[in-house]
Order: C-alpha cells, then sequence, then structure tokens
C-alpha cells in the first residue's frame, strides 16, 4: 500500500512532464540565468531564459495539445466462455498530421496477465492509414470486463517534454459461464418427433388439430363438425387444441444470506468500476443456470428466468441485453441468457416496509405463486436454491403444483444437514437434491430421477424422491 501511495504521489509532480534532454536544458538555463546574475553578463541572462523556457514551453504544449487518434476495438467472438479465447482487432489511426513513431499499451484488467505493447505505426497500415494490431484473451471466470482505454506517450520534437494520453474508450468485454453437458433425466418430460408437447391451451382451429364433442347450448354453428355429425348421429362442434412449445421455468436464488456462508469475494469487472458479488456456491448455481438453460433450449423449450421474489431473473446484470426479459426462446434466446449471467452477482433482501407486511414481494411470497401459476403446468419447474430454513422451504413448496414436474437444487454447505428442508419440499411435490459447491453437477442433475431408498429394494420411486450429494 506503501509503495502504491508513493507511486502515486510521484505521477503527481512535473518530474514526469520532462525527458532527460528537457531536465538537463532546463538545468542549463538555470545556471546561465545565476552566471549572468554573478558575472553581470546580459548575454548569458537571455541565453538563460531561452534554454529555461524551451522545456517548459514544451511541457505546457503536451499537456495542453492532445493527440488525435481513431482507436476501434472488436472481439471475434463478440461474448466468450469461460476457458475460450476470443481475438481482439484494434484498428489505430492518426486523425491529425503526420507524427513520428509513438509505442502504444493496450489497458487490461489485471486478470489477463502482461498488458499488450505495440509501436504506431505499424509496419504495413491498411489503405486508409490505419494500424491494426491483434492478441488473444482467455478468462477462466465469468464477467463484465473492461477493456481499453491504449495508453501512449508522447513527446514534443525535439525530445525535451513528454505526456502520457489515454486514447479511444473502453470496450466490454462479456465472459459468459460455459454450460456443462447434462445425462438425460425426466426433467424435459415427454416429448413429440419435433420437440414439442400438448397443452390445454386454446388456439385457432386447423384441419389438423381437431377435437369435437356434443354440441351445448349457445355453441355457435361455424363450430359445427358436419363430418363428425354425420359418424356420431347427433350434432357435434369443433373444439380446438393447440400443439406448442412448452416452457421450462429456472427459478435462480440470489440472495446474499442464501450464498454468503464463510468467504465471500468480490470480483472486479476491470477498469468499468463493477464488482461482481459471488461466492464459489453462487458460481456453482449460475453453472447449473447456463447448463439447464442450453439443455431446454436444445429439447425444444422455451425458458422463463425468475428470482426468488419473483423478478425478471436477469434485471439487475449490467451484462443482459434486455434485463427486463422473462422468456428467452431458441438460440438467441441462449445467448441473452448467457450474457445476462456473465455479471449476475449477489444481492440483499429488498427493504420492508415498517408495517412488516412486504405485500408478497419478499422471497417465495405471492408474487413469485402469482407468476409461476399464471403459467401452470406449461412445463417443469427448476429451482437452483441456496441455503433454505425450513420456513422458506414451507413457503416455496405449494409451487410444485405450478408446474408439470418439479425439481429443486440446494447448494449448501453441509447437504447432509438440508433434511428438513428437503423433506418439506418432498413433501410438497418437488424432487429435491442437496448438493456443496464440490459436487460435480452431471452427478446431481442424475439424482432428480434417482430412487429413495425404499425403491432400492424394489419398491417404486415416490414422485418427490430426496437425494442429497456431497462429492
Amino acid at each position: 500500500m506503501a509503495d502504491r501511495a508513493a507511486g502515486a504521489w510521484l505521477e503527481k509532480l512535473p518530474v514526469r512532464y520532462l525527458t532527460a534532454r528537457g531536465w538537463g536544458l532546463l538545468a542549463a538555463g538555470v545556471l546561465s540565468l545565476l552566471l549572468a546574475q554573478l558575472l553581470g553578463r546580459r548575454d548569458l541572462l537571455g541565453l538563460g531564459i531561452f534554454l529555461a523556457a524551451l522545456p517548459v514551453a514544451a511541457a505546457l504544449a503536451m499537456l495542453l495539445l492532445k493527440p488525435r487518434y481513431a482507436v476501434e476495438r472488436r472481439f471475434r467472438p463478440a461474448s466468450v466462455e469461460t476457458g475460450a479465447i476470443t481475438s481482439v482487432r484494434l484498428s489505430v489511426r492518426r486523425a491529425g498530421a503526420a507524427g513520428g513513431v509513438v509505442f502504444m499499451t493496450e489497458n487490461l484488467p489485471a486478470r489477463f496477465g502482461q498488458p499488450p505493447a505495440f509501436r504506431f505505426p505499424a509496419r504495413h497500415p491498411t489503405g486508409s492509414g490505419a494500424s491494426v494490431y491483434e492478441y488473444r484473451l482467455r478468462s477462466g471466470k465469468r464477467g463484465l470486463f473492461g477493456i481499453g482505454p491504449v495508453t501512449a506517450e508522447f513527446t514534443d520534437p525535439f525530445g525535451l517534454a513528454r505526456q502520457r494520453h489515454e486514447l479511444g474508450e473502453v470496450s466490454r468485454l462479456v465472459v459468459t459461464p460455459a454450460p456443462v453437458d447434462l445425462p438425460d433425466t425426466s426433467l424435459t418430460g415427454a416429448r413429440g418427433p419435433d420437440g414439442s408437447a400438448s397443452t390445454r391451451r386454446q388456439a385457432s382451429p386447423s384441419d389438423d388439430d381437431v377435437m369435437t364433442r356434443e354440441y351445448c347450448y349457445g355453441d355457435p354453428l361455424r363450430r359445427v363438425h358436419w363430418a363428425a355429425t354425420a359418424r356420431q348421429g347427433e350434432l357435434m362442434v369443433r373444439q380446438e387444441e393447440s400443439v406448442t412449445t412448452p416452457q421450462a421455468t429456472i427459478l435462480l436464488d440470489r440472495r446474499e444470506s442464501a450464498f454468503a456462508a464463510g468467504f465471500l469475494p468480490s470480483l472486479a469487472g476491470g477498469h468499468t468500476g463493477d464488482l461482481l458479488l459471488t461466492s464459489p456456491r453462487f458460481e456453482w448455481a449460475v453453472t447449473a443456470a447456463v447448463s439447464a438453460a442450453c439443455d431446454f433450449v436444445q429439447n425444444g423449450f422455451t425458458v422463463r428466468l425468475l428470482d426468488a421474489h419473483g423478478a425478471p431473473g436477469l434485471r439487475h446484470s449490467p451484462s443482459a441485453p434486455w434485463p427486463g426479459a422473462e422468456e428467452f426462446s431458441g438460440l438467441p434466446g441462449y445467448q441473452d441468457i448467457a450474457e445476462g449471467l456473465a455479471a449476475l452477482g449477489l444481492a440483499g433482501e429488498p427493504r420492508r416496509r415498517a408495517d412488516r407486511h412486504d405485500g408478497g414481494l419478499g422471497a417465495f411470497g405471492d408474487r413469485l405463486m402469482d407468476k409461476l401459476a399464471a403459467h401452470r403446468f406449461k412445463g417443469p419447474l427448476l429451482a437452483l436454491l441456496g441455503d433454505l430454513s425450513p420456513a422458506e422451504a414451507a413457503l416455496l413448496a405449494p409451487a410444485a403444483e405450478f408446474g408439470s414436474q418439479a425439481f429443486a437444487l440446494l447448494v449448501t454447505e453441509h447437504p447432509r444437514q438440508a433434511g428438513a428442508a428437503l423433506d418439506t419440499l418432498r413433501a410438497g411435490g418437488w424432487r429435491a437434491v442437496a448438493v456443496s459447491a464440490q459436487a460435480s453437477l452431471p452427478a446431481a442433475w442424475a439424482c432428480f430421477d434417482a430412487p429413495v431408498d425404499g425403491a432400492a429394494a424394489g419398491g417404486p420411486a415416490a414422485a418427490g424422491s430426496t437425494a442429497e450429494v456431497q462429492l
């Protein structure tokens, strides 16, 4: 800390504004002024003023006149998964009059190692006069990182003064969590040959999707199915049933109180000033969320992502392309989820009103239940949770009835001590698994279909089977 403070103090001194040649010329000017005073020589006085003023004027000019450069930075790919490599293409073009050789350095967060340095202009500039440089970056952690700006040190034509300038702006590099291949389980449910499933939602009639029922008073005649009427001998009407893409709901708990046991690191997001508040257990849950989303999308599901309060799961993520979105479909939707999870951190509980009533906005409250009830039976429900008290488990347990199937993963320090919460969820109809942050995600995923102890002896597995995984 002392070294950093001393370095910052030295940076504020004017010593850094002059080169060795400039300081020598300034010293010669001061010496000439002293000799002119002692010897009474007016020629030495003029020479001293000229020698002392020249480096000072050069330093002022370098300080006030900022060079004009156009800097463009592109990432290929634009967002990258953890552990993968992205290529950075940096284009620098001088916008003002031609000058000499300049040595530049790209500013990078410390996690990327030594920043690249390069010489401008390049040996082979483009036809437009731009110098193009390429380098590669790789991060083992997810996050939103500030890349840039370019720092360059300029000197005047006489080499008397120098000044550092920052060129261009900071570019955001999004590092998304990498999904893990998950084993096949009953979580995705029964699928049609085209990846779709039948629901009870009414839709517009079609020749290929028609059911019939007996005529009831008030049914419009345009819905009469004459072919079925002729076969049945009584008046039959059309009853349409739609074939729609099912929807999987992922509930990602991001409460600090649920994941903040033990050491809670704050990972810097580069030069952007953003801090990612996270913990090893929350990182496990984020990996599970992106892996589940990838698995659902590949199986033809639309994915809905919510937090424990019923709000959009990515609402507070600075890296989310659409923070207010809840539903995501197809590969573009998965990419939006992955980018949103890149900089999603833990958050404290919102303040409650003085009357101790939060209007159902608390964790697992009425707001969440209303959101889940609005999409009843559209598909499976997956809850990724941290430490869960028996009272919180009792609030969440009834939500199992809103999904075609309900699965819960509890990421806790001591999985075998989560029995009370697991039993409460099981009683509500959940399939519950407790894991530690060291557990294998595919192994935990496979436990959703693992039989309970009684089933191992030959009995059928209960609908709300429970397992603890600590690997």
